[in-house]
């Protein structure tokens, strides 16, 4: 499939504006945001949509830190991208060769691991220079962009899908850096990801003093020698390791599915004899299907009751998350394919091997003439990648890990592409720390080759999919097959969302005090 000329004006849009784009990369990279407190991040957004001539709808699917923004160039056909721009608690890392946090945060506050930082902009550069080229050559059609949040807990798609904003799209391209081998530099063929169920159980402990029974009028007396009754945090370690038992006695050991839990709210009380009033542990469970999510949640809500009444407390299931599992399509994800050929891989050049030299040796390591993993550099066809990663699952199991673009499968013919991250190689035996690929995500030399091909990559398969009816229509044919009719159809999965958006829980995020803005665990220092 050779370049037109629209896409070649795209690929000198983006070659002409790297250090905008690596500009920008770094400054979301720097925010560090986390699952829906994302606030600067999305407003980052908003604000450079709208200068570019975008309508954009803030705090859409009542998500105050998401958007839905729409170009259009006359009628014609309707393709849509997306960024995430959600980080991770206890990842800050300097854009930098060793481990140090970013200035004046500790290690504990956010930051970018996959990076959804170049996710973000490799999807917006792509969709800028789409844009640019439909100017240039008339191309009539609408260009989607939406703002995703959350995404570490599979939070906002599920609600854009439910309410409404996936309705209408001809085609969807979904990009991610590259996460593990052999999904790097190809296009998912059969095997998308799976479902994802997430939830916050709050404990409440509403009556300790009625935790005895004491002669009437005579409570437990609140003194600090008096027997306290158990209470929230007791609900929640009951909790937490009846939930262990999932993963010995209910799921299969293989097939990438994981249930995992993070504590969100603990005690809200003083080390005095005073019981904890309310506690809350979010659980996120990854499994290959919805059937299984809900065997899953069954036992959870059963583990939950049984916590409350051996405590003295009572419990709530907030939801934070039902995700679909993916659905593929080959002829859009051919069609992304042939477009990253012609792109071709990304490259690494002597000043990004210099740095990646520099913290090998950091870390004690001989630096290597050729730091970079060799299959950052090479093209994977998608049937081979799907045939390496099918080596080790068993033949039933169609989806596999976890990721919310799943849900976008279910409303158009929906491609995953991937693009190599800087990945080091490693001598035997030995495994680099975190810290280094989350470095490596913030770094613009190590960063931007792969934000440079993608946004090629998305541009090109943009604009093909808006010029070329024949290409669409057999998306859009393949997409009705698989869901039995399209849209409603016999096989098709609706939106499993019936839950508002869990934006008031007590989410980490960055807060602004006397000492002046820092994460909610304090600063280092104080």
């Amino acid at each position: 499939m050779s370049s037109s000329d629209a896409e070649r004006l795209a690929w000198g849009w983006v070659d002409e504006n790297v250090s905008t784009l690596s500009r920008w990369t770094s400054e979301i990279w720097h925010k560090g945001e986390t699952a829906w407190r994302e606030y600067d991040s999305a407003a980052w957004y908003v604000e450079r949509l709208r200068g570019d001539g975008f309508a954009v709808e803030e705090g859409s699917g009542g998500m105050p830190t998401a958007f839905s923004a729409e170009w259009r160039n006359g009628d014609g056909p309707v393709i849509a991208s997306y960024a995430e721009y959600d980080g991770v608690p206890g990842n800050c890392q300097a854009a930098t060769t060793v481990r140090q946090p970013r200035e004046g945060l500790t290690e504990y506050a956010g930051g970018h691991t996959d990076p959804h930082s170049a996710l973000g902009m490799s999807a917006f550069g792509g969709v800028l220079a789409a844009k640019a080229a439909m100017e240039r050559y008339g191309i009539k059609g609408t260009i989607k962009f939406f703002g995703e949040p959350a995404e570490k807990v599979r939070g906002s798609k599920p609600i854009h899908a439910a309410r409404g904003y996936y309705d209408g799209l001809d085609a969807m391209i979904s990009f991610h850096p590259c996460y593990m081998l052999p999904l790097c530099n190809t296009v998912n063929w059969d095997t998308h990801c799976g479902a994802a169920y997430a939830m916050v159980y709050r404990f409440i402990c509403d009556e300790p003093e009625t935790w005895l029974q004491r002669p009437e009028g005579q409570p437990i007396p609140q003194a600090h020698s008096a027997v306290r009754a158990p209470g929230a945090n007791d609900a929640l370690f009951a909790m937490y390791n009846s939930g262990k038992a999932l993963r010995d006695s209910m799921l299969p050991h293989m097939g990438g599915w994981s249930i995992s839990e993070a504590i969100l709210t603990a005690g809200q009380a003083t080390a005095d004899n005073l019981p904890a009033r309310i506690a809350e542990i979010q659980y996120i469970i990854r499994v290959p299907t919805v059937e299984m999510a809900e065997q899953a949640t069954m036992m959870l809500d059963r583990f939950a009751a049984a916590a409350a009444q051996l405590t003295h407390c009572r419990y709530e299931r907030i939801w934070v998350s039902k995700s679909r599992p993916g659905l593929a399509n080959h002829a859009i994800a051919d069609l992304v394919y042939k477009k990253l050929e012609a792109v071709g891989a990304p490259r690494w050049g002597d000043k990004a091997k210099a740095i990646a030299r520099e913290i090998q040796t950091n870390l004690g390591l001989e630096p290597m003439a050729d730091p970079f993993l060799p299959d950052c550099e090479r093209l994977m066809p998608p049937e081979e990648a799907e045939r390496i990663l099918r080596q080790d699952l068993p033949p039933s199991q169609i989806n596999y890990t976890s990721d919310d673009y799943t849900e976008m499968c279910w409303h158009a013919p929906t491609a995953r592409l991937y693009i190599a991250r800087p990945m080091l190689s490693a001598p035997a035996g030995y495994a680099y720390p975190d810290w280094v690929m989350n470095a490596l995500g913030g770094i613009p030399e190590t960063i931007d080759p792969m934000t440079v091909c993608a946004a090629k990559t998305i541009a090109s398969s943009i604009l093909e999919l808006m010029q070329n009816d024949e290409q669409r229509l057999a998306a859009k044919r393949e997409f009705e097959e698989r869901t039995g009719g399209g849209i409603g159809g016999s096989k098709w999965l609706a939106p499993l969302c019936d839950y508002d958006p869990p934006v008031n829980l007590r989410w980490p995020e960055y807060v602004e005090t006397r000492r002046g803005r820092e994460w909610w665990m304090p600063t280092a220092g104080y």
